[in-house]
């Protein structure tokens, strides 16, 4: 048995067991070929509206409808355009919707594709109250077992409460066949949860969230093995490609366990939402999720790499929280950097949910002080440092600087002031404010100057 299927039976098949929604992943290759079988045996339905884009359709339409006309499916496709990528909002799951209104009932959704076109299937199929199965054509993101829908609702990115599929078929040969940009970025999907686990240390070191003792063993415990060869994955390897889909699998299943994107995201997925709101463009196409979420991933590594370089003991917690902004300055601040008002308004909100005023920021950050020595230790156990993941990415043929997406130093600096602004969750930008040492921080990042913990300690 390959390494990959023992991880499979070892890590994945026993969270799948405890999914309330998923009941089956099948990742091989030649899987497409039982697509029809394994809809037949999970659903009772009368027919099958499969939804995908142009290059999705391309690479496994046909043999997906005839597996489901074969297994007595009443097989019928809705086709969208893939130039311009489709963009990811709640207005275009509607009509997905309004699709499956007009199919013979009860109808079978079937996602095929990757991570748009799994996320608006998942919107349409929740609200129209159907399950669904997912056809992967690649290995780009971390939602295909996800429990929401992140989509743009009124101009602002969301994780949207949906229902997770019920069947998740990943036919290697398929995915393999992917544009190879397509698993890199599902490679950075993967490795922005190094950050994004830390952010969660800071959460529960500071007592805002406690770490969850089943979704956090699922992902963290497995995600270095999970991104150790990137460059196997960029040459088509099948058993690379395999393990990166276990690996966004069971970070999917951790997301139901826990019940928010918590175990996937951190600073590098506001990074990520807030270019995604923004319409970052490079070559006139739309930046895709997962290389936005790279080139957060070490955007954020390079801060934390800044941050575990000072020492938190010299911090004077009530000096700093005298010296915090106010809500009504933070507040000033999101109308600054952000020109729509409904991105405003829900920020506002988002920020108004963790502000803390000053007696309780003071009491943090003399907690901050006394733990640091600790946590810093843990830190630097559990992360790894910027240029290590900027070489891993670009192994795996990943983006991994501002420059490569269109991103400039001061896109890049603004970004990182502004993100925390739009999640209500405590990530590392938020730590770095509160301390008073936000600006500094970015300055450093953003201009390249970054602290090399690798160097310097």
């Amino acid at each position: 048995m390959s390494e990959w299927a023992r991880e499979l039976e070892r890590i994945v098949a026993p969270a799948i067991a405890r999914s309330a929604t998923l009941r089956e992943l099948l990742i091989a290759p030649g899987a497409l070929a039982r697509t029809g079988p394994l809809a037949r045996r999970h659903f009772d339905a009368a027919s099958a509206v499969v939804f995908a884009d142009e290059a999705g359709f391309a690479a496994a339409g046909a043999q997906v409808l005839e597996g489901l006309s074969g297994a007595g499916f009443e097989a019928s496709c809705h086709v969208i355009p893939a130039r311009p990528l489709p963009k990811p909002t709640t207005e275009l799951a509607e009509t997905f919707r309004a699709v499956l209104a007009g199919a013979p009932a009860p109808a079978l959704p079937v996602a095929l594709g990757s991570g748009v076109i799994n996320d608006l299937v998942r919107h349409a199929a929740f609200r129209a109250g159907l399950p669904f199965l997912s056809v992967a054509t690649a290995a780009s993101m971390d939602g295909y077992a996800s429990a929401g829908a992140p989509l743009i609702h009124d101009g602002f990115k969301i994780t949207i409460p949906a229902r997770a599929p019920r069947v998740i078929v990943a036919d290697l040969e398929v995915i393999a066949a992917a544009p190879p940009e397509m698993n890199s970025w599902g490679y950075g999907d993967l490795a922005g949860k190094i950050p994004a686990g830390g952010d969660w240390m800071l959460a529960d070191a500071l007592g805002i969230e406690p770490i969850d003792d089943a979704a956090w063993p699922l992902v963290q415990d497995n995600l270095h093995g999970w991104l150790a060869d990137p460059a196997a994955l960029a040459g088509g390897d099948h058993a690379a490609i395999a393990r990166l889909f276990l690996g966004l699998s069971a970070v999917g299943l951790a997301m139901e366990f826990h019940g928010s994107s918590r175990p996937a995201s951190g600073a590098d997925h506001q990074i990520a939402h807030l270019w995604e709101m923004e319409g970052l463009q490079r070559g006139g196409q739309r930046v895709a999720h997962g290389a936005c979420v790279a080139v957060g991933c070490v955007a954020v590594l390079a801060l934390y790499d800044w941050l575990l370089a000072q020492d938190l003991g010299r911090i004077d917690p009530e000096a700093a929280a005298a010296a915090a902004p106010s809500l009504d300055a933070k507040f000033a601040a999101i109308r600054r950097a952000f020109d729509d008002p409904r991105i405003i308004t829900r920020a506002e909100e988002e920020t108004a949910a963790k502000h803390v005023e000053r007696a309780a920021l003071e009491a943090r950050l003399a907690r901050l002080r006394a733990i640091w020595p600790d946590l810093r230790a843990r830190l630097r156990n559990r992360l790894l440092p910027a240029p290590r993941m900027r070489e891993m990415l670009r192994r795996a043929g990943a983006p991994a600087s501002g420059e490569e997406i269109g991103v400039s130093p001061d896109h890049m600096a603004a970004t990182l002031c502004a993100c925390r602004f739009i999640r209500a969750r405590y990530t590392l930008p938020d730590l770095l404010a509160e301390a008073g040492l936000l600006d500094q921080a970015v300055q450093a990042v953003a201009g390249g100057g970054g602290a090399n913990r690798e160097e310097a300690n």
